[in-house]
């Protein structure tokens, strides 16, 4: 083993293949950070600044946002886009300052797993909700209900 063939301390760890998916990723925090801002603003505006402002939301608010497709697919991508951004930026953060590799394959397997379980149940609270149970108060549910 000649000296040249060694490689100097601290030098970055060769990739095992040539991918862009270092590229992709800094590409979709990009992109995805653009699209968060439309996307948190017009929430916050919606629920805090149309209306009654923050004295309105209440359960019937919420009711009534979801009772539209429209508002599910807002905040379904704002959910998606904020849970897949924050993974990214933490895998980046695990790669850079997890020494071992062990330690490493760990820790992002304990972040997939929670942002899998966070996606999922997210879209399923989105897509599922009953705006009009059957055991709510009158008074909480929105006008849309039927009187029970």
């Amino acid at each position: 083993m000649t000296a040249t063939s060694i490689a100097a301390p601290r030098s970055p760890r060769r990739m095992r293949s040539r991918t862009n998916t270092e590229l992709y990723a800094w590409l979709f925090m990009r992109i995805s950070g653009v699209l968060l801002l439309v996307l948190v603003f017009g929430h916050l505006f919606v629920n805090l600044m149309v209306g009654e402002g923050i004295n309105a939301l209440d359960f019937a608010f919420v009711a009534g946002k979801w009772a539209s497709p429209f508002w599910q697919i807002w905040d379904l991508l704002m959910l998606w886009l904020a849970m897949i951004h924050g993974t990214n930026g933490l895998r980046t953060i695990i790669n850079d300052y997890a020494e071992r590799d062990m330690l490493r394959m760990w820790l992002k397997v304990g972040l997939y797993t929670a942002t899998a379980i966070t996606i999922v149940l997210g879209t399923l609270v989105i897509f599922t909700f009953d705006p009009c149970p059957a055991e709510a108060a009158a008074h909480l549910l929105p006008s849309f209900c039927p009187a029970p």
